[in-house]
């Protein structure tokens, strides 16, 4: 006998575990075009040959427009009024993601012998179409979850879905991706080829297999799209939701009115200092192995342990926060941080190697657990930024508050890579001699590069929480009371 589906007042299928599994796979779906954002820099950079100043200027370029797109396309969206089968949010999702089908591969077309000017057209070329197809499926994507359901819990269990298909939908290419596009070089007898600079074994980018991967993944990610399309059930009238309301506000004011938010500054530092340490360094942590520790395929596999903290968190965090509050426990989690970041320097004055990258290990796993309770809590903390607007000013801001937290982390995202390859240029890094032919001392400044990077990133991380979010436990409760009053107030003379 077939179970009843159980349907709401407004004859829909009630809210469930099918509406949150599928709102994970929408982000795990996306993530299987995102997570390689960190692989573009590394193969440009060592398989195409591309020289880091101007890599690090073409990066800057398009994370620049990776910034400002999303209020473009999400104010096209916005203004569309046409009425589809399946609903525009839904629509527009299938749009993206057929164009993230193959939109992921061609930023990784592999002609090494091009010239210059051809690599660097088809890299802007290539990240544009790729970040637009992208930026068409996540946007919708994002905003779909208040037309899920109007119930804030139900509302807050999507959310947590939402981390949980994005945190799989990360380590799965960074995990698997090294090992599958990096070979360890032997010659003839089966002798493992040896740098005679650094001593280790020499490893090599394979390139063309970056492309299939990619073309992989955007099938990956496809399927996780669909299964979302069919699962996930729309509840709210859509066309009551806006994707983005950036459009209504005066740039400057806005501006000028983020930065007058201490909450929102704070944690938007703070989210800088995340991005910083755990994209920025993608590519410079990349070079080190496969230079320093000759194991650029397994370093996806070391990543994991700054990945695996965040788990260990959520089922917990809840009870954290009711206890200390989520500045306070932020606070802690980035003294730990602190204390990993410290210790990141300790490994490159190891001489031996093998026991060097197992301080590094344990270093990234200090540094990862501090971050974990700030990434669970991060976009809470910017729901009190908002409430804190309200507080202040009297005005509600959503809009403002998260286009600009967004803009200045897509901004981040591109700022520090771009700086991190200008870096590793000065640090002796030549890009025409790959990851084969770079000297033992280019190799050893990588690793003080990535110590300084996770050090920085967790002094961004204290700094934005602990000294400038000013909402503790204690200022939260009179906030909250004070905008119950306001609201149970507006209510009564509205009556």
């Amino acid at each position: 006998m077939s179970k009843t589906t159980q349907l709401d007042k407004n004859g829909k299928r009630k809210f469930g575990m099918w509406d949150k599994v599928a709102y994970a796979a929408g982000d795990f779906g996306c993530n299987m075009s995102f997570s390689l954002k960190g692989t573009v820099q590394t193969f440009w950079l060592v398989f195409m040959a591309m020289e880091t100043g101007l890599l690090s200027a073409l990066l800057l370029l398009v994370q620049i427009w990776d910034a400002v797109n999303d209020p473009l396309i999400g104010s096209l969206i916005d203004a569309d009024r046409r009425k589809y089968k399946m609903g525009k949010f839904k629509t527009y999702i299938l749009i993206g993601a057929i164009g993230l089908l193959v939109a992921g591969a061609l930023v990784f077309i592999p002609v090494p012998g091009a010239p210059v000017w051809i690599k660097a057209i088809l890299f802007i070329l290539g990240y544009i179409v790729w970040d637009a197809c992208y930026t068409i499926a996540n946007v919708p994507y994002g905003s779909m979850l208040s037309l899920v359901t109007e119930d804030a819990g139900e509302r807050a269990q999507l959310s947590t879905w939402r981390s949980v298909g994005s945190m799989v939908g990360n380590i799965l290419p960074t995990v698997l991706l090294p090992m599958l596009i990096w070979r360890k070089e032997v010659d003839a007898n089966g002798n493992p080829i040896k740098n005679p600079e650094t001593g280790v074994q020499v490893e090599t980018l394979l390139g063309e297999r970056v492309f299939w991967v990619a073309l992989i993944m955007g099938v990956l990610g496809f399927i996780a799209f669909i299964f979302m399309i069919k699962k996930i059930t729309i509840r709210v009238d859509e066309n009551t939701v806006k994707t983005n309301e950036s459009e209504k506000f005066n740039v400057i004011r806005a501006f000028a009115s983020f930065m007058k938010n201490r909450p929102a500054v704070g944690a938007t530092l703070a989210a800088l200092g995340m991005f910083l340490g755990m994209n920025s360094a993608v590519t410079a942590n990349t070079i080190m192995f496969a230079t320093y520790f000759g194991q650029a395929s397994m370093s996806g596999l070391i990543q994991l342990v700054g990945f695996l903290p965040m788990f260990v968190f959520m089922p917990f965090i809840k009870k954290l926060v009711n206890r200390f509050g989520k500045k306070e426990a932020s606070v802690a989690g980035t003294l730990v941080s602190l204390f990993g970041g410290l210790l990141m320097f300790v490994f490159p004055l190891i001489p031996n190697k093998t026991v060097a990258m197992w301080t590094y290990v344990g270093a990234l796993g200090i540094f990862g657990f501090g971050m974990g309770i700030y990434t669970c809590v991060s976009w809470a903390l910017m729901a009190d930024a908002i409430d804190y607007n309200e507080w202040k000013t009297g005005r509600r801001e959503e809009g403002t508050v998260y286009s600009l937290h967004s803009f200045f982390r897509k901004l981040a995202q591109g700022v520090g890579p771009s700086i991190v390859l200008l870096v590793m240029g000065a640090l002796g890094y030549v890009s025409d001699l790959g990851t084969q032919g770079q000297s033992a001392a280019t190799a050893y400044n990588m690793c003080w590069l990535v110590a300084g990077l996770y050090m920085v990133s967790a002094v961004l991380q204290f700094v934005g929480i602990a000294l400038i979010y000013n909402l503790d436990k204690k200022t939260m409760a009179v906030m909250q009371a004070e905008l119950d009053e306001r609201h149970a107030g507006a209510s009564t003379d509205a009556e």
